[in-house]
């Protein structure tokens, strides 16, 4: 298959598995790779979406045959994903020392939770775990409730299959001066701790604070949060900057809230800009607010937001097979990533790399 993006000629081999694992593997499909998905025997696809651009290939690891085709589609990739417990790939015969014995070349990704080492690396754990140890969680929700997890999109995807796909396209970059692969060990709550940078630096420094009730960020103040309109539907308010404050304010008739910078006066504020905003509908303050510097946007389900003029225009959801997916992301101007044919049978893809039946 000739396809298009910048990692066009990069071949990948997925072991199945869910979240970010494959979520890496569909960024890679996206930017080009041609992508293997080997899975258990008789088992199919469920997600059209997170596993789209796959070839598919049904093996049972298990057994030397299996075992021994899985080696031969390694030995002609530049890419492996595997998202299993620490040992589990070693137990299968496919651990990083026998893939790079026949193909040195391997960049081997690996996407755990708690990481490959650590007292925790053995445990079971999900995203809302994960972001829980890194100090992400405990800065997202309501004062004196439970923490509030972001569905899994820090850890699954932003800290984990996101920060997997980064280090392919590193490891990959280096091989091309080393000719040597690696192994890549992505744990989401490293990849968390990262995404967490920008706090680590400026608490410390006392420029702004993760306390649920003072944090800028989180929704205590009034002009960085959501409210509710007339219709039950939702507005989402950013008007962090003094000018884009004096902005919002001016066009929905609110008055300044003194002090604006202090904390102290943010519950009453956001009180005031509540009792404003559930005058109107949310269609009624998009023509007062949209496009405008008081940085605002409608809040949308998943549903509405193909049909934003703006996610539109940009073709931001484009519909595959009658379902919207979303477009690959980051666009390039010379070789633009595109969202490939999937279900492709994996034993023809395999025969087009050079490995025989």
């Amino acid at each position: 298959m000739s396809a298009k993006g910048p990692l066009s000629g990069v071949r990948v081999v997925e072991f199945a598995g869910i979240g970010p694992g494959p979520f890496c593997a569909m960024m890679l499909a996206d930017m080009g790779a041609e992508v293997i998905r080997i899975d258990r025997e008789g088992a199919q696809g469920s997600n059209p979406v997170l596993e789209r651009g796959r070839a598919r290939l049904n093996l049972d690891l298990k057994s030397p045959e299996g075992r021994e085709r899985a080696l031969a589609a390694l030995e002609k990739a530049d890419v492996l994903v595997e998202g299993f417990r620490p040992g589990v790939m070693e137990r299968l015969g496919l651990g990083p020392d026998e893939v790079l014995a026949r193909n040195p070349r391997m960049i081997y990704g690996r996407m755990t939770g708690w990481g490959q080492t650590g007292p925790l690396a053995h445990a079971a754990g999900h995203d809302i775990n994960y972001i829980a140890l890194t100090g992400a969680l405990a800065a997202i929700g309501k004062p004196g409730q439970p923490a509030q997890p972001p569905l899994n999109l820090v850890g699954d995807f932003g800290g984990g299959g996101m920060y997997l796909a980064f280090g392919i396209a590193a490891a990959l970059y280096e091989r091309e001066r080393s000719g040597k692969g690696q192994v890549i060990d992505a744990a989401i709550v490293d990849g968390t701790a990262s995404l967490m940078a920008m706090f680590s630096g400026t608490v410390p420094a006392g420029h702004i604070t993760v306390e649920r009730d003072t944090n800028l960020l989180g929704g205590a103040a009034p002009y960085y949060r959501a409210y509710l309109c007339a219709d039950g539907k939702e507005v989402a308010i950013g008007a962090l900057e003094p000018q884009f404050y004096a902005e919002l304010t001016k066009l929905i008739g609110a008055e300044p809230v003194p002090g604006r910078g202090a904390s102290a006066g943010w519950p009453g504020g956001s009180n005031d800009f509540a009792a404003i905003f559930v005058t109107k509908t949310q269609a009624e303050w998009c023509a007062i607010l949209e496009g405008t510097d008081a940085c605002f946007a409608p809040v949308l389900t998943l549903a509405e937001a193909p049909g934003h003029p703006h996610m539109s225009a940009r073709e931001i959801y484009p519909v595959v097979d009658g379902i919207a997916h979303p477009a690959p992301a980051p666009r390039f101007s010379r070789t633009p990533g595109d969202i490939q044919p999937g279900d492709r049978d994996g034993e023809a893809v395999l025969k087009s790399w050079g490995v025989k039946a």
